[in-house]
């Protein structure tokens, strides 16, 4: 049954620029594109529990059948136009993220995904970083792990930041924006919390 609690719109910006996260220090040239809280409750130090759940995954089943089409979709327009050969990928068109890191964060990657072309860069015990690049765009996923503002838990927040690749990066970005707001993102975090909730049911 879907939670009906689940906020399927974008938090305001300032839900992650307000915040001391050490991504600002990291990427101040990436602009910030989107920010949504997860449906995720839980303790102070689930944050690893989360991006295991992320990054594991052997295949996307769980994901509702119209956002698997428009990844499919995705994936053959890429190889169709050649948006995704190595050579405009982590250090080849850009250099990883993990090159500017602070000594205090070289170690700690983090785990990486297992079915999508995401590269990890740090974690922290509340920040969790992976990106990925390609002809379009070199691009961020942030996750938060941030207090509740009254009943004293915790949950996640997820931020994409972007820095396009010029002019076709811009339309690339401006054309898929529909998709993401009306496809990608309601169904990402309806299957979050399904899988968030199972795998409290599991560990109960």
């Amino acid at each position: 049954m879907t939670d009906t609690r689940v906020r399927t719109r974008p938090l305001p910006p300032e839900a992650h620029t307000d915040r001391p996260w050490r991504i600002h220090e990291i990427a101040p040239d990436f602009r910030l594109e989107d920010v949504w809280e997860l449906p995720t409750p839980g303790g102070a130090h689930d944050l690893p529990l989360l991006v295991r759940l992320m990054t594991d995954r052997d295949d996307d089943r769980d994901f509702p059948l119209p956002y698997r089409v428009l990844f499919a979709i995705r994936w053959w327009l890429g190889r169709l136009l050649g948006l995704d050969s190595e050579d405009d990928g982590i250090g080849q068109r850009v250099p990883s993220l993990r090159e500017r890191l602070a000594a205090d964060l070289r170690e700690t990657a983090g785990p990486g995904f297992t079915n999508v072309p995401f590269d990890a860069v740090y974690q922290t015990d509340d920040e969790y970083v992976a990106e990925i690049a390609n002809r379009t765009v070199h691009g961020l996923m942030h996750v938060g792990w941030v207090a509740d503002d009254s009943d004293g838990g915790y949950h996640a927040q997820m931020a994409v930041l972007v820095k396009p690749n010029g002019v076709v990066g811009e339309a690339y970005l401006t054309l898929i924006k529909p998709f993401r707001y009306l496809i990608v993102y309601p169904a990402l975090m309806r299957t979050i919390a399904r899988l968030w909730a199972r795998r409290a049911e599991v560990s109960a």
